[in-house]
């Protein structure tokens, strides 16, 4: 842990919010104590609901690494990573985040991602988003065919 990459992580959310590139948030990932990737919040910029800080780290940090997995990685990050961000963070398997504002202080000037966790406890018929499943079979044809895939790049 070190607060020099939490002082850059707020920094970069700062820098975001004076661009007008999106939400007050900053990431910055680290590898053997130097920043390998970083990012601000740039949803209303670009236009990509995708585009947290945390998301545009990975992203800058894969790309700097040549490489899908960041294990040997942490994160700082402006503020707790919402569900996903954190989802991401799991599939970049970095092996720490670090947070500086809570989801409770987002949610407080109206970044409140809580009706998001509730909707993954309710059962599927009872989410806002209506999910229904269409050619299961078809679909499981291209699952076989990976499972037998030789030259696949697991992960």
């Amino acid at each position: 842990m070190d607060k020099k990459f939490m002082k850059r992580a707020i920094e970069l959310s700062k820098v975001g919010m004076d661009k007008n590139a999106g939400g007050p948030f900053g990431a910055v990932i680290v590898r053997a104590g130097k920043i390998v990737g970083e990012g601000y919040n740039q949803v209303t910029s670009t236009n990509d609901p995708t585009a947290h800080a945390e998301v545009t780290a990975i992203r800058k940090a894969t790309k700097k690494l040549k490489n899908f997995s960041l294990e040997g990685c942490e994160i700082y990050t402006s503020c707790e990573p919402c569900p996903m961000c954190l989802s991401a963070i799991y599939w970049a398997r970095i092996d720490k985040v670090y947070y500086a504002n809570s989801k409770r202080d987002a949610a407080k000037i109206n970044f409140d991602d809580n009706f998001i966790y509730k909707e993954f406890d309710k059962p599927k018929n009872k989410r806002k988003l209506e999910v229904k499943q269409l050619m299961r079979k078809e679909a499981l044809e291209v699952f076989g065919a990976w499972e037998e895939k030789m030259d696949k790049v697991p992960y």
